[in-house]
Formats: C-alpha cells, sequence, structure tokens
C-alpha cells in the first residue's frame, strides 16, 4: 500500500502534458484531469478539485471480451518515465479484489446467502474492478459556496475498498433521506481500508443494506487516496 501510494504521487507530479498522453480512453481507462469529474451538479459550482487514473482488469484488445463496455487493455505510463509504475498497480489490484470478495462473503452470510454467493462467475467471479487513483490540490473547499475536492455522491457498484494518506477530508451522511443532511468526517487509519457499499448492494439487498453517502472536503493540504471500486461481471447479453 505503501508503495501505491508513492508510485501515485510519482504519476501526478509529472508535468500536465504528459499526464494528459494518457487520457481516459472510452473504456474508462487513462488520466482524468482537475475538474474532469462533476459528482453533484446541483450544488456544484464546477468540477471536483481533484485529478484521476483509472485502471481496470486487464484484457487484451485481440481477446473476444474486450468488445464489451468497460472492457480492453489498459493505458500504462511508459517504464522509461515511471518504472516499476505497471507492476505495483497490478499487484495491488490483485489483492484488493481478493480482500474485497473476502468482505462480499460476510456480506452474503449476513443476508442469509452461501458464503460463496458473490463468488459467482456473474458478479465477483469475474468483475469489473476499477482501481483509481486520486490526487486532490491543496485549494480550500467550500461548501457554501458549491467547492467540493469531491460533490456527494454514492458509489454505484456493488462496494468500494479505500485507502487514504493521513490527510483528513472524507465525509459521509449516515441517513442521506434526512434533511439537513449532518456529515462526519471519517479520520483515516494507516494500513487500513474504508469500506463504502454501493448502490448495486442497497438495491440487490431491498435495502438492507444501504449505500453511503459521502464527499471531500480539503482544507488546504494535497491529499492522495485510493479507491478500488467492485462491480459484477457483464453477461453476454447485457450492457
Amino acid at each position: 500500500m505503501d508503495e501505491v501510494f508513492s508510485q501515485s504521487k510519482r504519476f501526478f507530479s509529472l508535468p500536465l502534458d504528459e499526464k494528459m498522453k494518457l487520457l481516459r480512453n472510452e473504456k474508462n481507462r487513462g488520466y482524468t484531469p482537475l475538474l474532469d469529474q462533476h459528482l453533484d451538479p446541483a450544488n456544484q459550482i464546477h468540477g471536483d478539485y481533484k485529478e484521476g487514473y483509472s485502471i481496470g482488469v486487464e484484457v487484451p484488445e485481440d481477446d473476444p471480451q474486450a468488445e464489451k463496455p468497460l472492457h480492453g487493455p489498459n493505458l500504462w505510463p511508459t517504464a522509461d518515465i515511471l518504472p516499476g509504475w505497471r507492476e505495483t498497480m497490478e499487484r495491488y489490484h490483485r489483492e484488493a479484489l481478493e480482500v474485497a470478495r473476502a468482505v462480499a462473503r460476510i456480506i452474503a452470510l449476513a443476508l442469509d446467502l452461501d458464503g460463496n454467493f458473490f463468488d459467482q462467475s456473474e458478479m465477483l467471479g469475474n468483475p469489473i474492478a476499477t482501481l483509481r487513483l486520486l490526487h486532490y490540490e491543496g485549494k480550500i473547499s467550500e461548501p457554501e459556496r458549491g467547492i467540493y475536492g469531491a460533490g456527494a455522491h454514492s458509489d454505484f457498484g456493488l462496494l468500494t475498498l479505500l485507502a487514504t494518506d493521513d490527510v483528513t477530508g472524507l465525509q459521509i451522511c449516515k441517513d442521506k433521506h434526512v434533511e439537513p443532511q449532518i456529515w462526519e468526517y471519517v479520520s483515516p487509519v494507516k494500513g487500513a481500508f474504508i469500506v463504502n457499499l454501493g448502490d448495486l448492494l442497497e438495491r440487490w439487498s431491498n435495502c438492507s443494506f444501504r449505500s453511503t453517502l459521502h464527499r471531500v472536503l480539503v482544507g488546504g493540504q494535497e491529499r492522495y487516496s485510493v479507491p478500488t471500486r467492485h462491480m459484477w461481471s457483464l453477461l453476454d447479453a447485457e450492457i
């Protein structure tokens, strides 16, 4: 995990023109620049004050699976610019998926299902799992003016494993249906994951589990985080 944060900082410290060579493609792989994502347009005056980089499950371009939405090869910085970068991210991606499967087994048991329910091939057996590297610049968030590090949202997949640095910024709203909404900070814990439940799990569990509304407020310090979003497989007949 330490190496992932170190390598993430190396990438985001590159000149913008180098990062733009890896601009996100139609398969949702690659770099997203500052203000590109706009998670809460009803309350934000512009996009999030963060930049990101998305990595999915590697599927060779000549593989028939690459024809599916969100499947395909990743975009990688060249080894001469960032040596060891790809190997670090691929290893972390694999290991985070194993953690997600372990958490999903606990969720399955809580729903009175077989513990291996989510291991089926159409779920986490062959998942769409996206690793994102995020860098928040040091601009101070001002919610009353619609300025956020990341606007309020819930993740749309099954669950997200979030690793953060030691800079506080993540806020959650425990009851997203109550007005006014009450927000509280989640303190970072080194070496631990914060687990966000997603909209898909809320729907599948008939609201036994609720997705977590969350946002990021930045207080003038740079902040790095690494969410790994685990979704589900796309069946051949679905998109």
